[in-house]
């Protein structure tokens, strides 16, 4: 059985163009960022970190009841900053970095449990893809996550690492809810991804 490791859910983007925050659009019974908790808790991760921006705090906090909630100061620096932000709440006032996370971007939904599963086997940083399209959530490994510290906050992720692809199981690993129009491929797939 996969040992269990730190996530991070990455929810402190502006979702200007989508018009509403993507953390808290509905699916079924939860948001978006309750359903990623809830696959990083089945999948085993713990602890589980939902990086935000100051003005969600509240709401994310009653949609991510059983993870941590931690606001990111400057989130319009991008996602390498969220996922600092994140990675310092791990290593606590213990001080110690973790050796792997799995990072799962709130707005990247098309995967399951058991792909988070199979991310936390692999032995270097690694991403899930489907039929050779790439898709979330993404497993760092120690260096990488030395590299994702020392850089500066606004540095794409892409710039800084070069993860291998892992086949996944689901075809939805691609999904991104970036637009309006998304949240009808949401909408038509609700019944898959809530499995």
């Amino acid at each position: 059985m996969v040992r269990g490791c730190p996530a991070l859910v990455l929810a402190a983007g502006a979702s200007s163009r989508l018009g509403q925050p993507k953390a808290l659009v509905p699916i079924g019974p939860t948001t978006l960022v309750g359903l990623a908790v809830r696959r990083l808790q089945q999948a085993g991760c713990t602890p589980i970190v939902v990086v935000t921006r100051q003005s969600l705090l509240f709401e994310i906090m009653t949609k991510a009841v059983d993870a941590t909630v931690v606001v990111n100061k400057k989130p319009e620096q991008g996602r390498t900053g969220s996922v600092q932000c994140g990675i310092m709440s791990l290593m606590g006032d213990k001080g110690r970095m973790p050796r792997r996370v799995v990072i799962a971007p709130v707005d990247r939904p098309g995967w399951t449990s058991n792909d988070a599963r199979l991310l936390m086997g692999q032995a270097a940083t690694s991403t899930l893809a489907y039929e050779g399209r790439s898709g979330h959530p993404l497993l760092l490994h120690d260096p990488d996550i030395e590299a994702v510290l020392a850089a500066p906050p606004q540095t794409p992720l892409r710039d800084l690492i070069a993860p291998q692809l892992v086949q996944g199981s689901c075809p939805h690993i691609g999904l991104n809810i970036d637009a309006p129009e998304d949240l009808d491929a949401l909408l038509g797939l609700e019944s898959v991804l809530l499995e």
